[in-house]
């Protein structure tokens, strides 16, 4: 089975706006956030659903995959499923948060291998 990852991307955040674009480790959260699940092996890859240019910008900077959502998405899930039903080939999605920097490789590949066994 053919696996992606998603991490949507918003920057109006509720409680801290612009979060994602936050870069007082020398690298914006999303970089950080994007390079923590490339580690994952299952997957087939990563891609940043951005609602918005300057957050697409950014990724694109570091070298990352980026797909703009629609503005009318109301959330995180939502900038998934657009992404997702515009990925033809893939079986999993997985739905990383833009602000897990720390998510384990591991952690990821279990889901993934989980959901292709159930």
């Amino acid at each position: 089975m053919l696996s992606q990852i998603i991490i949507p991307a918003r920057l109006a955040s509720t409680r801290l706006p612009r979060k994602l674009l936050l870069a007082e480790t020398g690298k914006p959260l999303i970089q950080h956030t994007y390079e923590a699940a490339s580690r994952a092996k299952k997957p087939h890859g990563v891609i940043v659903a951005a609602d918005c240019e300057e957050i697409a910008a950014v990724v694109r900077q570091f070298g990352g995959q980026v797909e703009l959502t629609s503005p009318l998405c109301a959330s995180g899930t939502d900038r998934v499923a657009e992404v997702a039903r515009r990925t033809p080939g893939v079986d999993l999605f997985v739905n990383v948060q833009g602000d897990e920097p720390e998510i384990s490789a591991a952690a990821i590949d279990l889901a993934v291998e989980l959901l292709e066994r159930n």
